[in-house]
Protein backbone atom coordinates (compact mmCIF):
# COMPACT_ATOMS: atom_id res chain seq x y z
CA UNK A 1 0.00 0.00 0.00
CA UNK A 2 1.03 3.28 -0.98
CA UNK A 3 1.84 6.11 1.48
CA UNK A 4 1.13 9.96 0.32
CA UNK A 5 2.11 13.44 2.56
CA UNK A 6 -0.88 16.05 1.94
CA UNK A 7 0.18 20.14 3.24
CA UNK A 8 -3.14 21.99 3.90
CA UNK A 9 -5.46 19.09 4.47
CA UNK A 10 -7.25 21.00 7.05
CA UNK A 11 -10.11 22.32 3.89
CA UNK A 12 -10.72 22.69 -0.08
CA UNK A 13 -8.15 20.93 -2.13
CA UNK A 14 -5.76 19.39 0.91
CA UNK A 15 -9.05 17.64 2.59
CA UNK A 16 -10.42 16.60 -0.99
CA UNK A 17 -7.18 14.67 -2.06
CA UNK A 18 -7.42 13.20 1.44
CA UNK A 19 -10.46 11.45 0.95
CA UNK A 20 -9.65 10.83 -2.27
CA UNK A 21 -6.91 9.11 -1.63
CA UNK A 22 -8.30 7.50 1.40
CA UNK A 23 -11.07 6.15 -1.05
CA UNK A 24 -8.38 4.27 -3.30
CA UNK A 25 -7.05 2.77 -0.39
CA UNK A 26 -3.81 4.89 0.14
CA UNK A 27 -2.03 5.37 3.51
CA UNK A 28 -2.49 9.25 3.96
CA UNK A 29 -0.40 11.61 6.14
CA UNK A 30 -3.29 14.64 6.35
CA UNK A 31 -1.16 17.45 7.77
CA UNK A 32 -2.68 20.74 8.88
CA UNK A 33 -1.56 23.76 11.67
CA UNK A 34 -4.17 22.30 14.07
CA UNK A 35 -5.03 18.64 13.47
CA UNK A 36 -7.15 18.73 16.95
CA UNK A 37 -9.85 20.53 15.09
CA UNK A 38 -10.53 17.96 12.60
CA UNK A 39 -13.78 16.45 12.68
CA UNK A 40 -14.28 14.46 9.33
CA UNK A 41 -10.55 12.51 9.16
CA UNK A 42 -9.68 10.34 11.62
CA UNK A 43 -6.19 8.47 12.70
CA UNK A 44 -6.62 5.33 11.46
CA UNK A 45 -4.70 2.24 10.27
CA UNK A 46 -4.17 4.12 7.07
CA UNK A 47 -4.33 7.39 8.12
CA UNK A 48 -2.18 9.55 10.28
CA UNK A 49 -3.46 13.38 11.07
CA UNK A 50 -0.50 15.60 12.19
CA UNK A 51 0.50 19.39 13.01
CA UNK A 52 2.57 20.21 9.85
CA UNK A 53 3.26 24.41 9.79
CA UNK A 54 5.14 25.00 6.59
CA UNK A 55 6.54 28.08 8.48
CA UNK A 56 8.04 25.89 11.28
CA UNK A 57 10.57 23.60 10.44
CA UNK A 58 10.35 21.41 13.44
CA UNK A 59 7.14 20.82 12.38
CA UNK A 60 7.87 19.74 9.24
CA UNK A 61 10.73 17.12 10.10
CA UNK A 62 9.06 15.39 13.20
CA UNK A 63 5.68 15.18 10.66
CA UNK A 64 8.09 13.16 7.96
CA UNK A 65 9.34 10.97 10.69
CA UNK A 66 6.05 10.12 12.01
CA UNK A 67 4.93 8.94 8.66
CA UNK A 68 7.46 7.02 7.80
CA UNK A 69 7.93 5.55 11.26
CA UNK A 70 4.01 4.55 11.01
CA UNK A 71 3.73 3.73 7.32
CA UNK A 72 7.52 2.58 6.61
CA UNK A 73 7.79 4.53 3.66
CA UNK A 74 6.73 7.96 1.65
CA UNK A 75 6.09 7.78 -1.90
CA UNK A 76 4.35 11.04 -2.52
CA UNK A 77 4.32 14.50 -1.38
CA UNK A 78 1.45 17.12 -2.42
CA UNK A 79 2.81 20.94 -1.33
CA UNK A 80 -1.00 22.26 -1.29
CA UNK A 81 -0.82 24.61 1.55
CA UNK A 82 -0.78 28.07 0.54
CA UNK A 83 -2.95 31.26 0.73
CA UNK A 84 -3.69 34.27 -1.63
CA UNK A 85 -2.39 37.82 -0.86
CA UNK A 86 -3.69 40.63 -3.11
CA UNK A 87 -3.83 44.48 -2.79
CA UNK A 88 -1.86 46.82 -4.43
CA UNK A 89 1.92 46.62 -3.16
CA UNK A 90 2.63 50.39 -2.67
CA UNK A 91 0.20 49.55 0.69
CA UNK A 92 0.82 46.14 1.67
CA UNK A 93 2.62 45.81 5.19
CA UNK A 94 5.94 44.00 4.62
CA UNK A 95 5.09 41.42 7.64
CA UNK A 96 2.61 40.31 4.92
CA UNK A 97 4.58 40.27 2.04
CA UNK A 98 7.06 38.06 4.33
CA UNK A 99 4.33 35.74 5.27
CA UNK A 100 3.24 35.16 1.26
CA UNK A 101 6.61 34.05 0.48
CA UNK A 102 7.72 32.44 3.64
CA UNK A 103 4.29 30.15 3.27
CA UNK A 104 3.89 29.99 -0.50
CA UNK A 105 7.54 29.49 -1.35
CA UNK A 106 9.99 28.63 1.63
CA UNK A 107 7.24 26.43 3.23
CA UNK A 108 7.14 24.12 -0.03
CA UNK A 109 10.38 23.87 0.06
CA UNK A 110 11.61 23.02 3.63
CA UNK A 111 8.76 20.47 3.45
CA UNK A 112 10.61 19.39 -0.06
CA UNK A 113 13.85 19.49 1.29
CA UNK A 114 12.55 17.29 4.59
CA UNK A 115 11.19 14.28 2.09
CA UNK A 116 13.98 14.21 -0.60
CA UNK A 117 16.58 12.32 1.80
CA UNK A 118 13.65 9.68 1.96
CA UNK A 119 13.24 9.85 -1.66
CA UNK A 120 16.60 9.73 -3.10
CA UNK A 121 17.24 6.49 -0.53
CA UNK A 122 14.22 4.89 -2.21
CA UNK A 123 15.16 5.87 -5.66
CA UNK A 124 11.57 6.86 -5.84
CA UNK A 125 8.92 9.33 -5.12
CA UNK A 126 6.95 12.00 -6.19
CA UNK A 127 6.13 15.65 -5.75
CA UNK A 128 3.23 17.65 -7.05
CA UNK A 129 3.34 21.12 -6.25
CA UNK A 130 0.20 22.90 -6.05
CA UNK A 131 0.32 25.76 -8.38
CA UNK A 132 -2.60 27.81 -10.00
CA UNK A 133 -3.35 29.28 -13.13
CA UNK A 134 -2.15 32.25 -11.41
CA UNK A 135 1.35 30.85 -12.06
CA UNK A 136 1.13 31.41 -15.72
CA UNK A 137 -0.74 34.23 -16.32
CA UNK A 138 -1.31 37.51 -13.94
CA UNK A 139 -4.45 39.46 -12.97
CA UNK A 140 -4.48 42.66 -11.34
CA UNK A 141 -3.26 43.41 -8.04
CA UNK A 142 -2.10 39.74 -7.59
CA UNK A 143 1.74 40.66 -7.92
CA UNK A 144 2.65 39.10 -4.40
CA UNK A 145 -0.04 35.60 -5.14
CA UNK A 146 1.01 35.44 -8.59
CA UNK A 147 4.79 36.54 -7.99
CA UNK A 148 4.70 33.22 -5.65
CA UNK A 149 3.23 30.50 -7.82
CA UNK A 150 5.38 31.81 -10.66
CA UNK A 151 8.57 30.94 -8.20
CA UNK A 152 6.65 27.46 -7.73
CA UNK A 153 6.52 27.00 -11.76
CA UNK A 154 10.12 27.75 -12.40
CA UNK A 155 11.15 25.68 -9.01
CA UNK A 156 9.32 22.65 -10.21
CA UNK A 157 10.70 23.02 -13.84
CA UNK A 158 14.34 23.12 -12.70
CA UNK A 159 13.78 20.43 -9.88
CA UNK A 160 12.36 18.20 -12.22
CA UNK A 161 16.34 18.05 -13.86
CA UNK A 162 17.93 17.11 -10.71
CA UNK A 163 15.52 14.40 -9.45
CA UNK A 164 14.78 12.46 -12.52
CA UNK A 165 17.68 10.81 -13.16
CA UNK A 166 17.56 9.58 -9.47
CA UNK A 167 13.68 8.21 -9.98
CA UNK A 168 11.57 10.73 -8.43
CA UNK A 169 8.61 12.85 -10.51
CA UNK A 170 8.24 16.25 -10.21
CA UNK A 171 4.03 16.96 -11.34
CA UNK A 172 2.47 20.68 -10.97
CA UNK A 173 -0.85 20.69 -10.59
CA UNK A 174 -2.72 24.14 -11.84
CA UNK A 175 -5.90 25.00 -11.25
CA UNK A 176 -8.67 27.49 -12.44
CA UNK A 177 -11.30 29.01 -9.87
CA UNK A 178 -12.33 26.38 -7.14
CA UNK A 179 -15.25 26.29 -5.19
CA UNK A 180 -12.83 26.57 -1.72
CA UNK A 181 -12.77 29.06 0.87
CA UNK A 182 -9.97 30.77 -1.27
CA UNK A 183 -11.87 34.10 -0.55
CA UNK A 184 -12.53 33.82 2.96
CA UNK A 185 -10.11 32.06 5.55
CA UNK A 186 -6.99 31.81 2.25
CA UNK A 187 -7.18 35.21 0.62
CA UNK A 188 -5.03 38.26 2.51
CA UNK A 189 -6.37 41.36 0.66
CA UNK A 190 -4.96 44.98 1.83
CA UNK A 191 -6.18 48.30 0.58
CA UNK A 192 -5.55 51.36 1.73
CA UNK A 193 -8.39 53.76 0.64
CA UNK A 194 -6.46 56.73 1.15
CA UNK A 195 -4.19 55.88 -1.67
CA UNK A 196 -7.36 57.19 -3.75
CA UNK A 197 -5.25 56.54 -7.04
CA UNK A 198 -5.77 53.00 -6.49
CA UNK A 199 -9.36 52.39 -5.48
CA UNK A 200 -10.78 52.44 -9.68
CA UNK A 201 -8.73 48.87 -9.97
CA UNK A 202 -9.37 47.68 -6.24
CA UNK A 203 -13.00 48.29 -7.23
CA UNK A 204 -12.87 46.57 -10.70
CA UNK A 205 -10.94 43.81 -9.42
CA UNK A 206 -13.67 42.83 -6.95
CA UNK A 207 -16.20 43.43 -9.28
CA UNK A 208 -14.48 40.59 -11.50
CA UNK A 209 -13.92 38.22 -8.78
CA UNK A 210 -17.07 38.55 -8.19
CA UNK A 211 -18.72 37.85 -11.61
CA UNK A 212 -16.45 34.82 -11.78
CA UNK A 213 -17.27 33.27 -8.45
CA UNK A 214 -21.13 33.31 -9.13
CA UNK A 215 -20.84 31.65 -12.01
CA UNK A 216 -20.84 28.16 -11.47
CA UNK A 217 -20.01 26.80 -14.57
CA UNK A 218 -16.45 28.72 -13.73
CA UNK A 219 -16.05 27.25 -11.20
CA UNK A 220 -14.35 23.38 -10.60
CA UNK A 221 -14.79 21.46 -7.21
CA UNK A 222 -11.97 19.92 -4.81
CA UNK A 223 -12.77 16.90 -5.71
CA UNK A 224 -12.09 17.58 -9.60
CA UNK A 225 -8.67 18.99 -8.00
CA UNK A 226 -8.05 15.95 -6.04
CA UNK A 227 -8.75 13.30 -9.60
CA UNK A 228 -6.38 15.46 -11.01
CA UNK A 229 -3.81 14.88 -8.60
CA UNK A 230 -4.49 11.46 -8.30
CA UNK A 231 -4.34 11.15 -12.16
CA UNK A 232 -0.72 13.10 -11.83
CA UNK A 233 0.54 10.46 -9.03
CA UNK A 234 -0.67 7.13 -10.95
CA UNK A 235 -0.24 7.62 -14.73
CA UNK A 236 3.35 7.06 -14.88
CA UNK A 237 4.29 9.71 -17.12
CA UNK A 238 6.72 12.26 -17.49
CA UNK A 239 4.36 14.62 -17.80
CA UNK A 240 5.18 17.92 -15.74
CA UNK A 241 2.27 19.87 -16.08
CA UNK A 242 -1.59 19.43 -15.36
CA UNK A 243 -4.18 22.14 -15.96
CA UNK A 244 -7.66 21.55 -13.25
CA UNK A 245 -10.58 22.96 -14.84
CA UNK A 246 -12.50 23.53 -17.44
CA UNK A 247 -11.89 27.50 -16.90
CA UNK A 248 -8.71 26.93 -16.29
CA UNK A 249 -8.25 24.74 -19.77
CA UNK A 250 -9.85 28.23 -21.69
CA UNK A 251 -7.48 30.56 -19.47
CA UNK A 252 -4.60 28.89 -20.34
CA UNK A 253 -5.33 28.30 -24.51
CA UNK A 254 -6.37 31.95 -24.34
CA UNK A 255 -3.28 32.75 -23.10
CA UNK A 256 -0.97 30.69 -25.74
CA UNK A 257 -2.84 32.38 -28.09
CA UNK A 258 -2.01 35.40 -27.61
CA UNK A 259 0.82 37.86 -26.89
CA UNK A 260 1.72 39.84 -23.70
CA UNK A 261 -0.20 42.98 -25.18
CA UNK A 262 -3.40 41.21 -26.13
CA UNK A 263 -3.99 38.98 -22.93
CA UNK A 264 -3.33 42.07 -20.82
CA UNK A 265 -5.72 44.23 -22.48
CA UNK A 266 -8.27 41.26 -22.44
CA UNK A 267 -8.12 40.99 -18.80
CA UNK A 268 -7.85 44.83 -18.54
CA UNK A 269 -11.26 44.24 -20.11
CA UNK A 270 -12.52 41.23 -18.02
CA UNK A 271 -11.95 43.16 -14.53
CA UNK A 272 -13.03 46.52 -16.12
CA UNK A 273 -9.42 48.43 -15.35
Amino acid sequence: MKTILITGASTGIGKATAKHFIDKGWNVIATMRTPENEKELKNGSNVLLSRLDVLDIDTINSTVEAGIEKFGKIDVLVNNAGYGAYGPLETFPRENIIRQFNTNVIGLIDVTRAVLPHFRGNRSGVIVNISSIGGRMTFPLGSLYHGTKFAVEGISEALQYELDHIGVKVKIVEPGAIATDFAGRSFDFQNNEAVTEYQPIVQGLMKGFETILSDDTKISSPDLVASVIHEAVTDGRNQLRYTAGEDAIQFMDMRKKMDDESFINAVKSQFGV
